[in-house]
Order: C-alpha cells, then sequence, then structure tokens
C-alpha cells in the first residue's frame, strides 16, 4: 500500500506539467475509449449484477450497480462535459498590493492525491477520475466489493489512454487492497494523501470519520424533505412530490418525508395518496395522517432512515415553523425543499433552513453536479467547511499565495 501511494504521491507532479487543453483532449479520449468498450463494460457489469442477485443486494444497490449502453454513454458525456468547463487550476482569484509594495496573488492549486472510497455505483470511477484529472489531482479509488468488475473495467481503459499519452496510470487507480484492511491503512497515509472523500453508508462515513488522519470531506447520507405549504399549487405541489420520491428512490437527493400543512392535509393528502399508491410506494404517517389516508404508522426511527427505496414517510404539520423544527431535528443537512407561493414562508424556510442545497418550488433529485452543471461530482459533501453540496472541479482545489517582492524586509 505505502509504495503504491507513493507512486501516486510521484505522479502528482506529472499533472503540473500538463496544460488545459492537454487535459481536455485526454478527457476526450476517456470518453471515446467508454463507447468504444460498451460491450466489454456491459460484461464486466454482468457479472456484478449476477453476483448481486446471489448475495441478495437491495433493489436500490441493484439499481446503482446497473449499467447499460444508455447509462454508459452518459458516463462518456458527463467526461465530455467536464472537459468543456474553464480550467480550475492557476486561476488568480484575489489580487492586491501591501502597504509594503509587496504584490500578493492567490491562486487556485490542485490538492493533490485524493482517495475517494464509495459503494456499488460504478459511473463514480470515470466521474471522479474525470474531475480529479481536469483539477490536476491524482485520484487513488476504492470501490465496493459488489462493483468489482466493473470499476476494474472502467479503470483498465481510463488507465490505456494515459498510457498511450506517456502519462503514469497511476494518475488514476483503483487500491491494491481493498479490504477493511486497506481501508484502515489509505485512510491514516496522510504522508502521501492530501484528501479523503467517502461517500456510502452511514457505517462507512463514521468509520472513516472516527479512524482518519487524512483530511476528510463527508458525504453523508441524503435525509431530504420537502414541505408543501398551505400556499402551494397543488397541481406543481403533488408533482413535485412525486418525482422527488419515484422517479430514482435509491439515490441520496430523492426524499424520504414529505411534510404537509395541516391547513391543507384533508385537501393534500388523499390526492397524494392516489398518485404515491399508482408508483406503488410504501407509505407511512403520523397520527394526523392516519386520520386522513390510510398508511402504516411512522415512528421517530422512521424519520430519521435513510431509505433509498421507494418507501416515504409523510408528517402533517403546523405551518413554516412546523416545518422547520422537524427539518432541524431530522435533517442530515443534504437537500431540504419548500413548495409555496407566499413570500414570506419561502424566504423563512430558505434562510432558517442548514443545508447543502435549499429549494423553492423544484424537485431535491436536482441535487447533482450534473444538473447543477459541473459536469459530474465527486459526491454531495454535508460538510461545512471547504466544500459543500455537489462537489465538483472547484471543490478538488485549493489555493496559494504568490508574493512578488523588490528587496522588502521586516
Amino acid at each position: 500500500m505505502e509504495q503504491f501511494l507513493a507512486e501516486a504521491k510521484q505522479a502528482s507532479r506529472v499533472l503540473s506539467t500538463l496544460s488545459g487543453a492537454e487535459k481536455n483532449r485526454i478527457l476526450r479520449e476517456m470518453a471515446k475509449g467508454l463507447r468504444a468498450n460498451t460491450m466489454e463494460l456491459i460484461e464486466a457489469n454482468a457479472k456484478d449484477m449476477s453476483d448481486g442477485k446471489k448475495n441478495e443486494l437491495s433493489s436500490a444497490l441493484m439499481d446503482r450497480l446497473y449499467l447499460d449502453e444508455k447509462r454508459i454513454d452518459a458516463m462518456a458525456v458527463a467526461i465530455e462535459d467536464i472537459a468543456a468547463l474553464k480550467e480550475p487550476v492557476g486561476r488568480v482569484l484575489d489580487g492586491w498590493v501591501t502597504e509594503d509594495g509587496l504584490k500578493i496573488e492567490k491562486v487556485s492549486i490542485p490538492i493533490g492525491v485524493i482517495g475517494i472510497i464509495y459503494e456499488s455505483r460504478p459511473n463514480v470511477t470515470s466521474d471522479t477520475a474525470a474531475l480529479c484529472f481536469k483539477s490536476s489531482n491524482v485520484c487513488v479509488l476504492k470501490g465496493g466489493k459488489e462493483a468489482e468488475n466493473s470499476n476494474n473495467a472502467i479503470a483498465k481503459i481510463l488507465q490505456s489512454v494515459l498510457e498511450r499519452n506517456n502519462l503514469p496510470k497511476s494518475l488514476v487507480s483503483l487500491i491494491p487492497d481493498s479490504s477493511r484492511e486497506g481501508v484502515a491503512k489509505l485512510i491514516k497515509m496522510d504522508k502521501y494523501v492530501d484528501l479523503i472523500i467517502p461517500r456510502g453508508g452511514a457505517g462507512l462515513i463514521k468509520y472513516v470519520s472516527e479512524n482518519a488522519t487524512v483530511s476528510v470531506v463527508k458525504h453523508d447520507k441524503g435525509q431530504c424533505h420537502t414541505y408543501i405549504d398551505k400556499d402551494a399549487i397543488m397541481e406543481d405541489a403533488i408533482k413535485i412530490a412525486i418525482n422527488a420520491k419515484v422517479q430514482r428512490p435509491g439515490v441520496c437527493n430523492a426524499m424520504e418525508t414529505l411534510l404537509v400543512d395541516s391547513a391543507v392535509a384533508k385537501e393534500a393528502l388523499p390526492l397524494l395518496k392516489v398518485e404515491f399508491d399508482k408508483a406503488h410506494t410504501e407509505l407511512k404517517g403520523c397520527k394526523r395522517t392516519q386520520a386522513i389516508i390510510d398508511v402504516a404508522n411512522a415512528t421517530d426511527e422512521d424519520y430519521d432512515t435513510e431509505y433509498l427505496a421507494n418507501i416515504l414517510n409523510i408528517k402533517v404539520v403546523d405551518g413554516v415553523e412546523g416545518a422547520i423544527e422537524h427539518i432541524v431535528r431530522f435533517s442530515s443537512g443534504h437537500s431540504e425543499a419548500i413548495i409555496t407561493q407566499n413570500v414570506t414562508a419561502a424566504e423563512e424556510f430558505l434562510n432558517a433552513i442548514d443545508a447543502a442545497a435549499v429549494y423553492l418550488n423544484a424537485s431535491t433529485r436536482f441535487t447533482d453536479g450534473g444538473s447543477f452543471g459541473f459536469g459530474a461530482e465527486v459526491g454531495i459533501s454535508t460538510n461545512k467547511l471547504h466544500a459543500r453540496g455537489p462537489m465538483g472541479i472547484e471543490g478538488l482545489t485549493t489555493y496559494k499565495f504568490k508574493i512578488y517582492g523588490s528587496g522588502q524586509i521586516r
């Protein structure tokens, strides 16, 4: 492991010699490589899907794991979108001259070697590799065992492009020891690794956060809420709520709890139930909800659960204050939404809720690097320091100060 990471650290120097145009050309080659090897990737993924069925993976994990031609093309498009972004490294972020005549520039630079630990979704391999390469960072990847064949096939394609361009394949690599012991070593290798980004289940996040000596940016669970206010346009509210839960339940920006203002609950809940029943959504609700529609009982444990499945909690609350109170208690700081035409209620909600993304009259499903115009993301950061929300290339840079003098002493 140490030799592997030492090589990754050494490779980071090579990236500093590449121009933005060269990086973009290589990224476009990577996208072409994925498309050209679509069938190879599908075959590798089929092995993972077969193993997943044998190991009885949840439907959410199986959905995240699955690759077909459409998803592989989307991976290629994401890399092309990343290539089209402005160069993130070497930008002068600020500049000034001090009283001593020193000219100071604040300049963006790569972080260095970034370790990314993730589960299930093989597209993360290509997304994060492209984001790191664009921002002149080396990425060391640790995917989940359930996607091992898919991740290896993707990494092999990306590395072949690097080698054709006389670049070390260690710029994009999967760690040699993907066991729990390997992860334990990786997160303590602060001599070689500059940042760890864990994205996955609560257990993984907790373990990495508590044991890492390398700096960590957490990508914690998505405990997302949508609140339907008394002044919502009901047709829009139902459409947004259905999308937030049903369109893809197994992702972190899907809604887990729907909050409904008591002033419109008798009108809204029966309409909502009809639509959720069509989508075969399992509904749970508070006692006030159960008094209006037939649903199972929701407990505090349910309100604190990221289902990643077609299951939804519903709670009737008293106005925007009640919604804020519930979200403050149960939110993971990911994405929260209010549906209303009341400007005062909207501003109160948007200002009071402390989350990475706060929406007015839109689905939480938009919390995504691609939707935000970042091309892709290495994850959705629930941290408050350094990076927050969809973490794209700018989140993978830091800065240094360049000071130009003319003989000044102090």
